[in-house]
């Protein structure tokens, strides 16, 4: 085992067998972003994405829960003075949207398979979190909700952009605007969550499943990612070709070399060593 140094105890990070598991470690907080876990997490990722020891990502919570969202406890602190000038608002725009570039947008298109562990509570911005990942696994005990209309607040880091995708804009519109819990086995009904694991075998179960995708073709899957979420936003034709180039650079890739010597010899391919 590796263990990745993040700068703070509330980002835990450690590499076996080929995945990268990142802890949100605030479990007296139910694991909430703040001012020290968030920017740790976009570092990490990023650093992980370029890892070649790396097969996949796996992000998860401590505790009971996966991630509460925003610590609420630092929110409303400014001044009023300050949010109502014009520049002060633009300047605030333009910081939160990096912000969500740099974490839930750099989620969504890293090289690597990216899968959201869950042990229990996703919600608000820990929800957008989960759903910029590529997979969401869940105990049998979780649950999300969106949560940004309970503080009043309409919503950011992209849960409006990836909710409607998986579930449809009138369902999404549904769990936006009351905010009711989804427990993990409607999450795996509606499209939301992948797999469901007993919750006294959550963390191992996910750790199995996790392995199979990072002990597997990477470069093929990060072809396939740009593939599948390109293929959403453009035309048949524009698929068609852009499967095409990727399809040729994975026959010239090691990783088909191997998979196809391994299919000849009746053996499991090993991408890596």
């Amino acid at each position: 085992m590796i263990s990745i140094d993040t700068g703070t105890e509330e980002l835990i990070c450690k590499i076996e067998n080929r995945v990268a598991t990142v802890t949100l470690n605030k479990p007296h907080k139910k694991n909430a972003l703040g001012d020290v876990l968030t920017p740790a997490l976009r570092k990490t990722i990023a650093i992980l994405d370029d890892d070649d020891r790396v097969g996949c990502v796996l992000i998860t919570g401590a505790g009971d829960a996966f991630c509460a969202g925003g610590d609420v406890s630092g929110m409303g602190s400014g001044t009023k003075k300050n949010l109502d000038t014009p520049s002060s608002k633009q300047e605030k725009i333009d910081i939160l949207v990096e912000k969500q570039k740099t974490l839930t947008n750099r989620i969504y298109e890293a090289n690597k398979v990216t899968i959201a562990a869950m042990p229990g509570a996703a919600a608000g911005a820990g929800l957008s979190i989960a759903l910029a990942c590529d997979l969401r696994v869940a105990s049998d005990n979780a649950f999300i909700t969106t949560a940004f209309g309970n503080i009043g607040l309409s919503g950011d880091y992209g849960a409006s952009w990836f909710l409607p995708r998986l579930i449809g804009l009138a369902k999404a519109k549904e769990l936006f605007y009351t905010g009711d819990r989804v427990l993990a086995s409607e999450c795996e009904r509606l499209g939301i969550v992948n797999k469901v694991f007993p919750k006294e075998s959550f963390s191992k179960d996910a750790q199995s499943y996790a392995a199979k995708v990072a002990n597997g073709p990477v470069n093929a899957f990060g072809r396939m990612k740009k593939n599948l979420h390109s293929g959403m936003d453009q035309s048949l034709e524009d698929s068609l070709r852009l499967e095409a180039i990727h399809l040729i650079e994975s026959m010239n890739d090691p990783e088909s070399k191997e998979a196809i010597q391994a299919f000849m010899e009746k053996r499991k391919p090993v991408f890596r060593e």
